[in-house]
């Protein structure tokens, strides 16, 4: 019996690791649609994008442009419950995220003076709602992984302003990739 308990073990522990995402009574797991995702969950409060580019055949008389979308969408599911952050790739599931705790209600949990340093774009717009002003300055870097191939990943860099309507400040957020690197004061 010990003997059949530890392999059972053994092979729970080597077996790849699976996730679902509870919706209500239904559940959402990877490989799952775009579509049935959002007839299990509802709509996402906040949903973000981007684009990667491969090029085949860059060196040659003929080259290929192929682009590839990554969709990104968050889930309050309340202040008991965690958000989600799920991630599809041209609209399959791939890839799950945890987040911190939900909210009552969408952009009235704002506090001016907390850090919001490593927060991802989900989950700033959770608390504080929509920046007054998002300015984006986009940059990309090449990956070149044989002759005649290239791969531009996007560096996704924004800057969101709010106004807490606190004080004469105004709070600038940097961020990289959808998290905040960097909050500094601005002047009114």
């Amino acid at each position: 019996m010990r003997r059949l308990f530890i392999a059972s073990l053994f092979l729970l522990l080597a077996s790849p690791s699976a996730w679902a995402v509870r919706c209500g009574n239904r559940l959402v797991v990877e490989g799952a649609q775009d579509f049935q995702v959002r007839d299990r969950c509802g709509e996402p409060f906040w949903t973000d994008s981007y684009v990667d580019l491969e090029v085949l055949g860059s060196d040659g008389p003929f080259e290929r442009l192929r682009e590839i979308r990554y969709d990104i969408w968050y889930y309050n599911f309340g202040p008991a419950n965690l958000m989600r952050r799920l991630v599809f790739h041209e609209g399959v599931l791939i890839r799950e995220q945890t987040l911190g705790y939900g909210v009552r209600e969408v952009g009235r949990q704002c506090d001016p003076d907390r850090d919001y340093t490593g927060l991802s774009t989900g989950e700033l717009v959770a608390y504080c709602g929509e920046p007054a002003s998002r300015r984006r300055q986009p940059e990309s870097t090449v990956e070149r992984p044989f002759r005649g191939a290239e791969r531009w990943h996007p560096t996704r860099r924004e800057t969101w302003i709010y106004d807490f309507g606190t004080s004469h400040l105004l709070r600038r957020m940097s961020l990289v990739d959808g998290r905040v690197r960097e909050v500094d004061l601005l002047e009114r």
